[in-house]
């Protein structure tokens, strides 16, 4: 099985992965069209260097490395996505032999958070239109980050009962620090996530936003709440 697990930033995503990461039967890989979406636009992104340096920025070839053999001979792959980082004129065709879950997050939550670690922030940046026009186009399930933290371990056998794979109670928790798997941006964006040993606990109210903030929230709201009516 192939997962393409696509979300914005700030979304859960990484503790995702680290929950699909640790089973035994799953080799995992951190945003893969990372470096040719910072290559393509130009985008001037916290690490854009370093990540041009260590990471593929073609993205025909890594769209190849999507289908290729999957690492350490696994018998499950996890990718994790961003919708936003698929430009146009990007490969998308791999995606088919893919089953793919769209992990979506209250926009309040997710540019709050953003925020707080790169302040040169606009719609697309969060990529909740971007989101939704790729379900549009490939469909796939849905799954609410805050239903993962109010149950992980209910939520995470209904996730693998609606794609056919058997739930292993290692995803439930995995030891702190850094993955190898991590891309080269961890060092900046995954210190909380580095901290933790499971999903946490459910969240409180919504974040109060600043009167720009409010504004990304109004056009972002729309898109999660198509996505919010079809989460499983």
């Amino acid at each position: 099985m192939r997962i393409a697990m696509w979300s914005g930033p700030r979304n859960l995503s990484t503790a995702m992965m680290y929950a699909f990461g640790n089973r035994a039967d799953f080799a995992v890989w951190d945003e893969p069209f990372y470096a040719p979406y910072l290559a393509a636009t130009g985008l001037d992104h916290p690490m854009r260097a370093e990540i041009l340096a260590a990471h593929e920025t073609d993205p025909a070839k890594v769209a190849m490395r999507c289908l290729d053999s999957i690492p350490a001979q696994k018998p499950h792959f996890y990718m994790k996505h961003m919708p936003h980082h698929m430009l146009p004129d990007f490969p998308l065709d791999w995606a088919g032999d893919c089953v793919n879950i769209h992990l979506i997050r209250h926009p309040a939550r997710v540019i709050a958070s953003y925020g707080a670690k790169h302040d040169q922030m606009g719609v697309d940046d969060i990529g909740f239109a971007a989101q939704t026009a790729l379900h549009d186009r490939i469909g796939g399930l849905v799954i609410d980050s805050a239903d993962i933290r109010a149950d992980p371990r209910g939520m995470m056998e209904k996730l693998c009962a609606a794609i056919g794979l058997p739930f292993d109670p290692a995803m439930l928790s995995w030891p702190a620090g850094p993955r190898t798997d991590d891309g080269v941006w961890a060092q900046h964006w995954y210190n909380a996530v580095h901290q933790s040993t499971g999903f946490a606990g459910a969240e409180g109210p919504l974040p109060v936003l600043k009167e720009q903030q409010r504004k990304l929230l109004d056009q972002a709201l729309e898109h999660y709440e198509a996505l919010y009516r079809k989460k499983i």
